[in-house]
């Protein structure tokens, strides 16, 4: 079926079923960082499972539902749990609530993510970091294949993928909120599997700041509508090959846990400002 005829039907789908609820921001909560949720004034969910096209994601941290509501005065729709290409879907899968977000209308799309950092002289465990690049490591595309010129341009240019004016909101919101937040450069790898310590080494040389297996894809088919994208990070491992230690998931989802009021507190009053 026609990716065209696949967005319109899941946005018909989501109207009918949400009163015809039309959002501003589209939000993606990444690993452990479902809590912002509890702040947004529910007004409907629908489960993944429910929504035509949909992918269902996999991830025991990720819940699974599409959430409609009011945040700081703004209508937003938050994917509760992203699709990831590691999990078997294809990156046209992964980024299809992408689309829908976009068909529906929303204005921007805010992004979040738990990382591993790559500069353990610089970043600690629960930092958070607010890309204004990044660097595609992933093995598949999600651009690839036919364009649908009525979404965006068969090339698209990525120099300006994440929006410099929210960027500098973002900066100065922890700024003036006392969090410690950095602006780099997140690179995309396909995982499951964390890096080996040669990997922290080559992707602190090729200019990463942080290394993660989410967002990018999303970025991407973001930027490709037109769509500025902020996306931030929560650091929640430190890849310091002088001090080499195992990392489990747990520690990441119980890092992301502890760290996610800072992101919360920065996304609210983004979303508020704008």
């Amino acid at each position: 079926m026609e990716l065209l005829v696949q967005i319109e039907e899941t946005k018909q789908y989501i109207l009918e079923n949400t009163q015809g609820f039309l959002p501003e921001v589209g939000i993606i909560l990444g690993t452990g960082l479902g809590g912002l949720v509890k702040d947004i004034d529910i007004k409907y969910s629908l489960d993944y499972t429910l929504i035509p096209h949909f992918p269902v994601s996999t991830v025991e941290s990720h819940s699974g539902r599409l959430i409609f509501g009011y945040l700081e005065g703004k209508r937003v729709i938050a994917m509760s749990g992203r699709f990831h290409y590691y999990e078997g879907y294809t990156m046209q899968q992964v980024t299809f609530p992408v689309r829908v977000m976009k068909a529906l209308g929303i204005a921007r799309l805010l992004i979040s993510n738990a990382s591993g950092g790559l500069k353990p002289d610089e970043q600690q465990v629960g930092d958070l970091m607010i890309l204004n690049d990044h660097i595609n490591l992933l093995p598949e595309h999600p651009l690839r294949g036919k364009n649908e010129a009525s979404l965006g341009p068969r090339f698209p240019d990525m120099i300006f993928t994440y929006d410099q004016a929210m960027i500098k909101s973002g900066m100065e919101i922890a700024q003036a909120e006392g969090i410690r937040c950095h602006a780099g450069v997140y690179a995309a790898v396909q995982g499951p599997c964390l890096e080996t310590p040669a990997e922290y080494r080559w992707l602190k040389i090729i200019g990463a700041d942080v290394v993660g297996m989410s967002t990018v894809p999303e970025a991407i088919v973001a930027h490709h509508m037109s769509l500025p994208v902020f996306a931030i990070s929560v650091i929640t491992d430190l890849g310091n090959v002088a001090d080499p230690h195992e990392v489990s998931i747990e520690d990441v989802i119980r890092a992301a846990t502890i760290a996610e009021p800072k992101m919360t507190r920065v996304i609210k009053r983004l979303i508020g400002k704008g």
